[in-house]
């Protein structure tokens, strides 16, 4: 092989200038400056994967004053990072189920019997009249299961599992007011006491009971 083939250029451990050229032609996107334009510099939100190509200096003055967040309010900007903790994808709230957002077992039920009533006038064999009947003959539906924490919550409160939504708001306020330090000349012995009780009401709450 020659010493100046292109394929023995093509090995070296330090190309030609020509090839070096050809490689450093970008030229500073600063205005005014003719520099090339070697490190790469992000254009901003919206335009993720696009750079801008400038010389060292003028990318030290680049990244000195980039704001990924300019023109954003502070709401936007703490939506922003709330919804970066789970890589901006959806999520649910925890300790909500399917019975307690809709008061069926599942969401499937709950399309069920919304079918039922939408096309109870074009049941011509009359496959869903047996259930109807069944449901309006005045049979009470299953009690809702009980897990251990909700019963943990009602023992907090000092309330039977069985309490209605009023009897559980009505239960929380009194036991709020009975040991804020407040109601107790500014003592707070009771704040264990009142951290509980509130706890206990919230989960509650979030599980559809109140």
């Amino acid at each position: 092989m020659k010493l100046d083939s292109k394929y023995f250029d093509c090995i070296r451990v330090k190309p030609d200038q020509d090839r070096l050229k050809s490689q450093h032609a970008a030229v500073c996107s600063w205005p005014g400056c003719d520099k090339p334009g070697m490190h790469r510099a992000p254009k901003g939100r919206g335009r993720e994967g696009e750079y801008h190509l400038f010389c060292l200096d003028h990318v030290r003055d680049y990244n000195k004053s980039y704001n990924y967040f300019s023109g954003m309010s502070d709401d936007e900007v703490a939506a922003y990072q709330k919804a970066s903790m789970t890589g901006h994808r959806p999520t649910w709230s925890s300790g909500i189920n399917a019975w307690a957002a809709t008061g069926f077992k599942s969401a499937a039920e709950g399309h069920m019997r919304g079918f039922k009533r939408d096309f109870e006038t074009i049941d011509p064999f009359g496959f869903f009249k047996g259930a109807e009947r069944h449901s309006a003959g005045g049979q009470a539906a299953p009690p809702r299961p009980i897990r251990n924490a909700e019963r943990k919550c009602f023992r907090a409160l000092d309330l039977p599992e069985d309490s209605t939504q009023e009897e559980i708001k009505a239960r929380f306020k009194a036991l709020v007011k009975l040991h804020h330090p407040d109601s107790n000349g500014g003592d707070r012995g009771h704040e264990d006491r009142l951290r509980e009780v509130i706890q206990a009401y919230n989960y509650l709450k979030q599980a559809g009971f109140c």
